[in-house]
């Protein structure tokens, strides 16, 4: 596991850089949203979760849920630099016949838990599996990363209700809170805040973060699992677009493709060319 603040960031560049492409090439939304949970993703594969790519349907494997489906690029991206397949299967993301669809479908590549995209249900799915881990006496933990848009979601908090009743301390719930849905700002469309009381009076532990300092990220999931029996909450503060200037806080990225000029102007940004 890499450990190196500097050498991560780069990582988390390239796979912005990957997925600014992969936009490009497949003609294929939610560009905004990938970016914005990047950082995320390599704290957690690169430091955090127990999954190795050679062996990765292993029974004490930790699990992780992409709840926010329409990032899917940003975990394929993820699991291919990783080394869970080969990164030319990127070249196929969003092409008719291919294996790498816009949202995740059910074991389309290795590392892929589960077919996502259906907001609200990938905690429940994940607590699920937390559940199973006591059942089945295999100590492994669940990572369920989730759009701030979902929390609308009533499954969420019924969810979170039950984690809290079965005190799954295996289980940590990440919110990519980047502060826009589809049509709006989330706070706007839904009363969103105070994200991290609300989760607390859930009976969860939960604290409030910087979703794109790695330095701080890799201290927080160092917490988990949690020494209280609770399950753990974090809101990620994050920008939809992160990485990319033009891109950063604007939701017209949430459905619009990149030209060419753009990624190479993106690129460019990210130290890439």
């Amino acid at each position: 596991m890499k450990t190196d603040i500097t050498e991560l960031e780069s990582v988390a560049s390239q796979i912005r850089g990957k997925l600014v492409e992969m936009s490009h090439y497949s003609r294929a939304a939610h560009l905004g949203s990938a970016l914005s949970c990047v950082d995320i993703l390599v704290t957690l594969y690169w430091n955090s979760l127990a999954i190795a790519p050679d062996n990765p349907a292993a029974p004490d494997r930790d699990r992780f849920i992409l709840s926010k489906g329409h990032a899917a690029a940003a975990l394929f991206a993820t699991l291919a630099m990783k080394g869970f397949f080969p990164e030319t299967l990127l070249d196929t993301f969003g092409q008719a016949g291919g294996l790498l669809e816009e949202h995740p479908g059910p074991g389309c590549a290795p590392g892929v838990e589960a077919a996502t995209g259906s907001l609200g249900h990938g905690l429940p799915l994940g607590i699920g599996m937390a559940l199973a881990s006591r059942i089945q006496s295999i100590p492994y933990r669940v990572c369920v990363l989730m759009s701030d848009g979902e929390c609308n979601e009533g499954s969420v908090w019924e969810g979170a209700m039950f984690a809290a009743g079965k005190r799954l301390h295996n289980l940590l719930a990440i919110i990519d809170f980047n502060k826009w849905q589809a049509t709006g700002r989330s706070c706007e469309v839904m009363a969103l805040e105070p994200l991290e009381q609300k989760w607390r009076s859930f009976g969860w532990e939960a604290y409030e973060i910087n979703g794109h300092d790695i330095k701080v990220l890799l201290e927080i999931m160092n917490r988990f699992p949690s020494v209280s029996g609770k399950p753990v909450a974090i809101i990620a503060h994050t920008i939809k677009g992160k990485g990319v200037s033009f891109m950063e806080d604007d939701n017209n990225w949430h459905y619009r493709i990149p030209n060419a000029q753009e990624v190479v102007k993106a690129k460019g940004e990210l130290g890439l060319l």
